[in-house]
């Protein structure tokens, strides 16, 4: 008899939400398979048995369970013989409530003040993600629609077919929302999230409840700004031949290439001369890492993800990679481990308008370094010729108990060389 015990899966939650068994309670399962899909407040990650045996569940669907709780037992047999201790949910911490639930249950402070959640659904009603109840809210989609869709979770590209559908609201014209407005007409700025003084989905008028994803944003900022004593340096970079040169190596990789890439080959490629700024700062002492791996932020409109390239080996390995990364950011797709283990961080900031960005530095990282959009630029030449360039503010935040002014001023020094 074996136990299948819930891991810590990221350090931004204390429980998370059992959104789908993959094996039903009973069968047999095999050293490896996955059995269960466990939701955070920004992936979904699969956990798999240790052994081989009959699986049987120990916490119930669209219910929330804490690290190290026991969420399902494998035992040789399909009905495990009696031994006077009946498989039963034991009791497990929520870290939302003062008090100890099952793990079939969802604590009641986190109910009222998780509103975008789902809050204990009936077992037959589907887990709808948030990504996907955002754009319901946006599209003015009901649960009951989802709910015909007979699906155990409801995801975003779920609620896009079904808008799109015949007799289904969309986004050019949708039903009348609760209040007779029209949640297309409404949303024509492509905020999915419901504005101040509207009933959003979960929420209450006057109110604009945060998504789990907006939560795990402000629990790292916080964090961060609590922390880290972080100072900020910002240099411009001429991009023009950056921007010039991708053309071309779109075409050599066959991927498309543009400045995230570049920067995430290169910034990677200083960690042998920069050690530190690849480093983590425990107590009085840095500790380097071993190799680059360089988280980069996407938000598509479904929230701020920062996926981790672990790969730098080429060119084409990195554009693979943040290719894969940008489609799961449009579905807030993530798995658990696309998210963990960045070093160093790159922040893109790729409207037009922006010229100056100032990121927070991640915990367990000292740098985040920050990419704006491209902005022409008049120059003076020494005879007098006025000509134009392609200039991009790049600017880095460090912690300052490990990095200092020079330190950062040499770093962009060395990235603009290696850039060139």
């Amino acid at each position: 008899m074996a136990d299948i015990r819930v891991p810590k899966l990221n350090n931004n939650d204390t429980e998370y939400l059992v959104v789908e068994w993959l094996v039903e309670d009973g069968k047999p399962v095999q050293a490896g398979d996955p059995v269960a899909v466990l939701e955070t407040s920004k992936a979904a990650d699969e956990l798999e048995a240790a052994e081989s045996g009959h699986l049987h569940h120990l916490a119930g669907l669209n219910t929330w369970i804490a690290p190290g709780a026991v969420l399902a037992r494998i035992t040789s047999e399909a009905v495990p013989a009696s031994t006077g201790e009946p498989l039963t949910p034991e009791v497990v911490p929520a870290a939302s409530a003062g008090a100890p639930v099952t793990s079939g249950a969802l604590p009641a402070s986190a109910s009222a003040a998780s509103t975008d959640t789902p809050a204990a659904p009936a077992t037959d009603a589907p887990v709808i993600t948030d990504p996907a109840r955002a754009l319901m809210g946006a599209l003015g989609v009901t649960v009951a629609q989802v709910t015909a869709l007979g699906l155990p979770i409801v995801r975003r590209g779920d609620v896009e077919r079904l808008a799109g559908s015949a007799g289904a609201p969309s986004a050019a014209g949708g039903h009348a929302g609760a209040d007779g407005g029209d949640p297309g007409q409404a949303r024509a700025d492509g905020d999915p999230s419901p504005r101040a003084g509207e009933a959003g989905s979960g929420g209450v008028a006057g109110t604009h409840p945060l998504s789990r994803v907006q939560r795990a944003v402000a629990r790292a900022v916080t964090t961060s700004h609590g922390t880290i004593p972080a100072a900020y340096t910002v240099v411009k970079f001429d991009v023009g031949p950056l921007l010039a040169r991708t053309r071309g190596l779109s075409r050599e990789v066959r991927r498309p290439v543009g400045l995230a890439e570049l920067f995430v080959q290169a910034v990677a490629a200083l960690h042998p001369a920069f050690p530190l700024f690849f480093a983590s700062v425990e107590g009085d002492r840095a500790r380097p890492a071993e190799a680059p791996r360089v988280g980069v932020t996407f938000d598509m409109g479904q929230g701020l993800y920062v996926p981790v390239v672990h790969d730098t080996g080429s060119l084409r390995e990195i554009a693979d990679t943040l290719m894969r990364y940008r489609l799961a950011a449009t579905e807030g797709d993530f798995r658990e481990r696309d998210l963990t283990g960045a070093n160093i961080a790159i922040t893109l900031h790729t409207d037009a308008d922006v010229i100056l960005a100032i990121p927070f530095v991640f915990p367990g990282t000292v740098c985040a370094l920050a990419i704006t959009s491209p902005q022409p630029e008049v120059v003076l030449g020494e005879d007098g010729a006025v000509t134009t360039r392609t200039v991009a503010n790049i600017g880095l935040a460090y912690d300052h108990r490990l990095i200092n002014g020079r330190d950062a001023a040499l770093f962009l020094a060395a990235l603009r060389m290696e850039l060139h």
